[in-house]
């Protein structure tokens, strides 16, 4: 696959389906949705510091999330529509991935970090709270990190 799918695009129909308040949180159920990928792509792995790297990779992804739902608190109509977008959410992530090496994979999940983090960004220019900004700031920077380690693998 030469070309990185546009995540935001990929997911714009199940994001349509969330209200806006929701969708910080929607990204964070999305987040840890990453952080099983990467423990997925642990266990399928020999070497033993890529093994860490990928699992310290998933601990940032579960963080996100956890700074997400701790920042954005959620009602029960934003939680169900949620619960019914989300399937479908992974199951297009999911697609992307199918078929492909783990090292193209790591090379669209690398895009997929600095398409996060971007979006990340996104929201914190859309806010005047600043512990809110930083947080999502917080957020951005550890997608990022995983980026990088990804493409340090691809490098390596």
């Amino acid at each position: 696959m030469s070309d990185t799918p546009n995540f935001g695009e990929l997911l714009a129909p199940m994001m349509g389906a969330v209200p806006e308040p929701a969708l910080p949180r929607f990204l964070a159920t999305l987040e840890r949705g990453a952080a099983g990928r990467y423990r997925l792509w642990a266990e399928q792995e020999e070497d033993v510091e890529t093994v860490r790297g990928l699992l310290a990779c998933a601990e940032r992804e579960d963080e996100i999330a956890s700074r997400v739902e701790k920042l954005v608190p959620i009602d029960a109509t934003g939680q169900e529509a949620i619960d019914r977008a989300f399937p479908a959410a992974r199951e297009a992530y999911f697609e992307v991935f199918a078929g492909l090496s783990a090292r193209e994979q790591w090379r669209i999940q690398a895009s997929a970090e600095r398409q996060g983090a971007a979006a990340w960004r996104g929201m914190v220019a859309g806010s005047t709270d600043p512990d809110t900004r930083d947080v999502l700031e917080g957020c951005a920077l550890l997608e990022e990190e995983n980026a990088a380690y990804l493409e340090s693998l691809l490098q390596g």
